[in-house]
């Protein structure tokens, strides 16, 4: 029990921490094998540990803390990062994190620890728990990019009308290092429906609108039911806030 206030206070350890606590690798080895037998620790992943509370019985990290701690420089992002921010519709139970490192998917106590394409490590905040998260304005444009594959289209609706405001020379700056003309195009559109409430002025999407692509494109895979944007040369829904008042959920699957 020597050790467990310092782990506490890490909430989770890997095995390099472990020996810099102990001071070589094999009272390292011992340490955590002894810990994992009496139910101090518990492990997450390979060479990566949660303390487990000794009055509650349950692991203390919480989902973000753990996503922080499964690579040395992974961190909190798209959905899990506006459920973070308390900017989400719903609680997933995936959790989503980036890494440059090759990590493969993982359970743990309950939920379902996704990684996503890893989209360099600019516009990320450390809380003062220990959490790296995207920051909000990456987290908006990470989710616009990756919509299809995380959590549909309507959910990014949802946690957008919940956002009180947006820095939007700090949306331009994820956009341009996305350099893709055809996210300035779909973020010009999904967010001009929300322009006011997120207090975007027409210099922003006359900024999209000069760096998007010269090419038609879709939103997504084709629908029947999509117009013509012509300002934006996209194809997609017709009204996007009517689409989330509406409740359809159809696009959640695409």
């Amino acid at each position: 029990m020597e050790l467990y206030k310092e782990l506490a206070a890490l909430r989770c350890f890997t095995h390099n921490d472990m020996v810099q606590l102990t001071g070589s690798e094999s009272a390292a080895i011992w340490s955590i094998k002894s810990y994992l037998k009496k139910g101090y620790i518990e492990r997450v992943r390979r060479n990566l540990y949660a303390v487990i509370s000794m009055e509650t019985q349950q692991p203390i990290p919480n989902r973000f803390q753990v996503a922080s701690r499964i690579t040395d420089d992974s961190f909190v992002s798209h959905h899990s990062a506006f459920e973070l921010y308390g900017y989400a519709n719903q609680v997933f139970y995936e959790v989503y994190f980036s890494t440059e490192k090759k990590v493969r998917p993982f359970d743990y106590d309950g939920l379902h620890y996704q990684p996503v394409l890893w989209r360099g490590n600019d516009n990320i905040t450390e809380t003062n728990n220990g959490v790296r998260v995207t920051s909000l304005e990456r987290t908006v444009i990470d989710s616009i990019a990756d919509f299809i594959k995380i959590g549909g289209l309507e959910e990014l609706l949802r946690c957008l009308a919940l956002i009180p405001s947006l820095d939007e020379a700090k949306l331009l700056e994820v956009l341009e290092a996305y350099g893709r003309g055809q996210l300035y195009q779909k973020a010009g559109y999904i967010l001009e429906a929300y322009k006011d409430a997120l207090s975007l002025s027409e210099t922003f999407f006359s900024e999209c609108m000069k760096r998007s692509s010269s090419s038609k494109t879709y939103l997504f895979d084709r629908q029947d039911d999509f117009v013509f944007h012509r300002k934006w040369l996209l194809y997609a829904p017709n009204d996007l806030k009517k689409l989330v008042d509406k409740g359809v959920n159809d696009y959640d699957a695409v």
